[in-house]
């Protein structure tokens, strides 16, 4: 019975509109009070789920990305991206991944990478012939990329929910090998569409105007080798890259490129607070939720359950990949994250199943419910920047999954794709 409170509550909550935040914590309140729980325990796990100095990493991330979308960074990637692939047939929709691949490295989000890439490409897409829908297609599924390139702060998030014992660091290098397939294996899906349907081919970009176009993108790349190699020489923790990269940022943006106007800074870090203080919020309730699973042996049951039904681990991930297809449809990705490491970590254990190999699996797949109404905050925003509904994006953006499932696949089933970097960099 007290399960059912707990998680009956939290999701009768959801159902009637309460945000996913206040959901965690009052289902936490109600499952305590049920159980004759002091309610101060409560009010000290949300405290120090919040008082973590690995979480200073995701207002800077977000901060930092933040400063280069809006600063011009997204406009010269694009600018890049096309040097190399622009001229192909189907260019500008290569160049919409490619921009995705490299400002998901400073980024780290897939709503941010939609809202940037997504002002500039797709108008660009659509006036040059490309059907809107497809437009908006390639533009979303593109930036499930960031969520696996570092800096991706849900890989903070994850490390965070397994209680600190999975690396930041392995986890930033796990997601380069998936992230990087990705990109390529919708490139290959989008020449296959562009061969088939005709569309138009970009004009060569010249060597000398590829060098300017380099050498203006070159600043806010570097931000890329900043958090990277800061990280893997040792020199920074993944917190402190965050901040030393955010102040580059800032210094790239407002001296170097300049296409920001100052008078303009406090709103945009008046946006990147009102966004920290929502996922802090969610952070610190969902740590006295998970407190409260503790306490009711959730975990604990789970395994039990798991192993029942299957002792072979590629079973498991079977389930466990259609579970969070499905529950990533309905619940954004963060919360997911808090709620169903600390439930199947144990579980993972029993199977043998390395959890940076899991953490990546994770991520995937609740990355690919963005893209899937009803909520899909990623489609939402590109519905909106393409000034069409999702429901014509539902049923458009269907062939757009294989590749996202076969890359699932394959991650899941061949853990050297994401175990191989992070053991040879000793992370």
């Amino acid at each position: 019975m007290d399960i059912l409170i707990l998680c009956g509550g939290f999701t009768v909550l959801c159902l009637i509109g309460m945000p996913v935040a206040y959901a965690l914590g009052l289902a936490a309140i109600m499952a305590a009070i049920y159980i004759d729980l002091p309610l101060e325990a409560i009010a000290l796990k949300t405290s120090d789920g919040m008082d973590d100095f690995p979480l200073l990493a995701i207002p800077f991330f977000i901060l930092a990305g933040g400063i280069m979308a809006e600063g011009g960074m997204a406009e010269r990637i694009i600018n890049l991206a096309r040097v190399f692939v622009g001229f192909i047939r189907g260019g500008l929709a290569l160049v919409n991944i490619l921009a995705s691949t490299m400002f998901g490295a400073i980024s780290g989000s897939s709503v941010a990478d939609t809202a940037s890439i997504g002002s500039v490409m797709i108008p660009q897409m659509i006036k040059a012939g490309y059907p809107r829908l497809f437009a908006v297609n390639v533009t979303i599924s593109g930036s499930l990329q960031p969520l696996l390139i570092p800096p991706s702060h849900n890989a903070v998030i994850y490390s965070l929910a397994a209680g600190g014992t999975v690396s930041v660091g392995a986890l930033f290098m796990a997601g380069v090998i998936p992230g990087l397939l990705l990109g390529l294996s919708l490139m290959i899906l989008c020449l296959i569409i562009a061969h088939r349907q005709k569309f138009p081919k970009g004009e060569v970009v010249s060597p000398r105007r590829a060098l300017c176009i380099a050498a203006d993108a070159f600043w806010g790349l570097i931000t890329i080798f900043i958090i990277l190699g800061g990280i893997l020489s040792g020199i920074f923790t993944p917190t402190e890259s965050a901040a030393v990269a955010c102040v580059y940022a800032f210094i790239v943006t407002m001296f170097i490129y300049r296409d920001y106007r100052w008078k303009d800074l406090p709103l945009l870090v008046a946006r990147i607070v009102r966004t920290v203080g929502m996922v802090m919020i969610m952070i610190g309730f969902s740590i006295a939720f998970g407190y409260m699973m503790a306490i009711m042996r959730v975990p604990a049951k789970a395994t039990e359950f798991f192993v029942a039904i299957s002792s072979d681990k590629y079973t498991f991930l079977l389930y466990v990949n259609i579970l969070l297809l499905v529950l990533g449809t309905f619940m954004d990705l963060a919360p997911m994250l808090l709620i169903c490491t600390p439930i199947f970590l144990p579980v993972i254990k029993t199977f043998g199943i390395d959890p940076v190999h899991f953490g990546i699996v994770m991520i995937l797949n609740l990355g690919i419910g963005l893209l899937t109404p009803p909520v899909g905050p990623t489609m939402v925003v590109g519905c909106a920047i393409g000034k069409v509904t999702m429901e014509a994006v539902s049923r458009s953006i269907l062939v757009f999954y294989i590749p996202m499932l076969i890359v699932l696949a394959l991650v899941t089933y061949i853990p050297a794709l994401t175990l191989w970097l992070p053991r040879v960099l000793g992370l």
